[in-house]
């Protein structure tokens, strides 16, 4: 470890970190959204960055925009890209000599930072499984893990959805998929929630240092897994990987660790916020529930509309690959620009009466929850059916479903969902019909 370094990062961040809280404490809502602390409600914020205009450029440097049309285009632009993380962003997160070359961060170093065509490429890899058909195929198993996951908690009265529930039956989807034993999926729990952090940067050094075991220990179990398949004849995910022109070298094992990182994360982090933001809207909402009830297909628009309204990552970044001008606002080459994914979402120019939730609205999946273009969320269609599927399931299951306790929030501004959420109920059973 070199303390020099150690040091530098450290006032580097504090600097950061000063200059926007300064901002914050002055009103300034693009300091509050992207500052530090995690806000109870960010959507007013976004409504006041709205009325800046289209596109704004603000005292840091940055571009933002809150409008839906403009978003979506900037994100289907191929003149816009993401940011390669060179410098992990400006975070080192490597601290012992020779972590550049032994450690793979999945959010930093995988499809989620590359452009066209090195993103086209591994993107391309893993699609097969999650095509229309493979999915179709992949259902009966995402309904089995939401009835073995309701099975666990059906029979007491009371208990966190988050923990027991929301957070069980993404893991173990992705987990299926994969192949990966249930003994595992504990710590992907942990990962997922110390990595996807750090799409808000760093913030302690204390953060650092768990972001490195963290690191640490997927690079190994990862690498670990991908030797023992390469050997295998599994059909799964990871072993047809591993058996792949990819996994003969070791840079190509890099880029399978990273991208398998990023889907054992973005797999299932996202989805048990909305699973837990939708459990929440049901339990307070009666008609909503009851409807449900009536129409179990209803799980599906309930589902979009839960995203329009809370999605799970906020805002997203791209960066001008060109000059160009957006909105009347000439950018030059290199300039950043913010989507503020939560704030179109409620661009009233694209959805009427933007903060109604009504799941029967005529373009209820036009969000941007998934994100747009090339960068088009590939798990989406997984993500939806593993929703909608534990929402209907829990409901029909506990239709008297309610809070026991005020749900908490995480603590992170990007990504955006309930770290707790008690709950009660009668123990009252519907059968799910087959």
């Amino acid at each position: 470890m070199n303390p020099l370094r150690e040091l530098k990062i450290g006032l580097t961040t504090l600097a950061m970190r000063s200059v926007v809280r300064g901002l914050a404490l002055t009103g300034d809502p693009v300091a509050t959204v992207l500052g530090r602390r995690a806000l109870a409600d960010p959507y007013p914020h976004y409504e006041r960055i709205r009325a800046r205009g289209e596109v704004s450029r603000h005292v840091i440097g940055l571009y933002l925009t809150a409008g839906h049309g403009t978003g979506k285009a900037v994100l289907r632009d191929p003149r816009f890209g993401v940011e390669p993380a060179v410098d992990h962003g400006g975070v080192d997160w490597n601290r012992e000599p020779g972590d550049e070359y032994r450690l793979v961060h999945p959010m930093e170093q995988s499809i989620l930072t590359m452009n066209p065509p090195g993103h086209t490429r591994l993107r391309h890899l893993v699609s097969p499984w999650f095509t229309p058909s493979a999915l179709r195929e992949f259902t009966p198993q995402v309904h089995r893990i939401v009835e073995e996951a309701l099975d666990a908690v059906s029979a007491r009265a009371r208990f966190d959805l988050v923990a027991e529930f929301a957070a069980r039956v993404p893991i173990q989807v992705i987990s299926a998929l994969f192949d990966i034993p249930a003994a595992d999926q504990v710590r992907f729990a942990r990962w997922g929630s110390v990595l996807t952090g750090t799409l808000d940067g760093i913030r302690t050094m204390a953060e650092r240092r768990a972001v490195h075991r963290t690191v640490s220990e997927m690079t190994e179990f990862l690498t670990d897994l991908l030797a023992r398949r390469r050997t295998g004849a599994g059909t799964d995910m990871i072993s047809k990987l591993a058996r792949s022109e990819l996994g003969e070298s070791s840079q190509g094992v890099r880029e399978l660790v990273a991208l398998i990182g990023l889907l054992l994360v973005a797999g299932f982090e996202t989805t048990i916020n909305v699973i837990g933001s939708g459990a929440l809207r049901l339990m307070r909402d009666t008609e909503l529930r009851t409807a449900l009830l009536d129409e179990p297909e209803l799980a599906a628009p309930i589902v979009e509309e839960i995203m329009r309204l809370e999605p799970p990552v906020q805002f997203t970044l791209r960066k001008a690959l060109e000059p160009v001008t957006v909105a009347g606002q000439d950018l030059a080459e290199g300039a950043m620009l913010v989507v503020l994914i939560a704030g179109a979402n409620r661009d009233p120019s694209a959805f009427p009466d933007p903060t109604r939730f009504d799941p029967l609205r005529a373009n209820v999946r036009d969000h941007l929850a998934f994100s747009s273009g090339v960068h088009y969320c590939l798990g989406a269609g997984l993500a939806r059916i593993t929703a909608a599927a534990a929402l209907r399931g829990l409901f029909q299951r506990m239709p008297g479903l309610g809070q026991a306790g005020p749900a908490r929030y995480k603590q992170t501004r990007n990504i955006r969902g309930c770290s707790t959420i008690p709950v009660q109920h009668t123990g009252t059973r519907i059968s799910l019909g087959g």
